[in-house]
């Protein structure tokens, strides 16, 4: 059976952290919904009502998108160990960017990853816990390390390039925010 708790308790911190994989879905009234895995060490529990991650490059940049313009965020976790269980954050989310004034606050939070193009603040406004039990079970044998190279072999002048290229407009032709100024 579905619960609902108003914040993270400390059962729910400890769940996230022992995941390995997490889900973000967003979308706007008129565009496709995006869900996204993310993995590697990019999340932090920031308080009970807040969590972010660090957001990596990717051929797309939906879901900063989508935050720009409508601001609906679900953040999943699903376990695929021995107890089942899939917990849901609910929410409203923002990016932060490099030229934001919170970024150096917020991303001393995360380790250096190759690659890293924002960070994605949830405010959330409703945990949902459900019981998983027709969720498979898979173990973690590692990361990927294919994003860390491509990343480096980018280097910094390339991600840029390549932001400027594939990451300003959403699929569904909305702007994403990455390089404007800061407000």
């Amino acid at each position: 059976m579905a619960r609902f708790y108003p914040a993270l308790e400390a059962k729910h911190r400890d769940f996230i952290a022992a995941q390995k994989l997490f889900f973000t879905a967003s979308g706007t009234a008129d565009s496709r919904i995006n869900l996204s895995p993310k993995g590697m060490d990019s999340l932090r529990v920031l308080s009970d009502t807040r969590v972010a991650y660090l957001d990596l490059t990717g051929s797309g940049n939906e879901t900063a998108a989508h935050l720009k313009h409508d601001g609906r965020l679900t953040m999943m976790w699903c376990s695929f160990d021995a107890d089942p269980l899939i917990l849901r954050l609910y929410g409203h989310g923002r990016t932060v960017r490099r030229q934001d004034a919170q970024w150096g606050d917020l991303r001393r939070c995360f380790p250096a990853l190759p690659g890293e193009r924002q960070i994605v603040v949830l405010d959330i406004e409703a945990v949902q816990t459900s019981c998983g039990y027709a969720v498979p079970r898979y173990l973690h044998t590692g990361e990927r390390d294919t994003l860390a190279r491509w990343a480096e072999k980018k280097g910094t002048v390339g991600l840029l390039d390549y932001w400027r290229e594939k990451n300003r407009v959403s699929i569904d032709g909305l702007p994403t925010g990455l390089l404007e100024d800061a407000p």
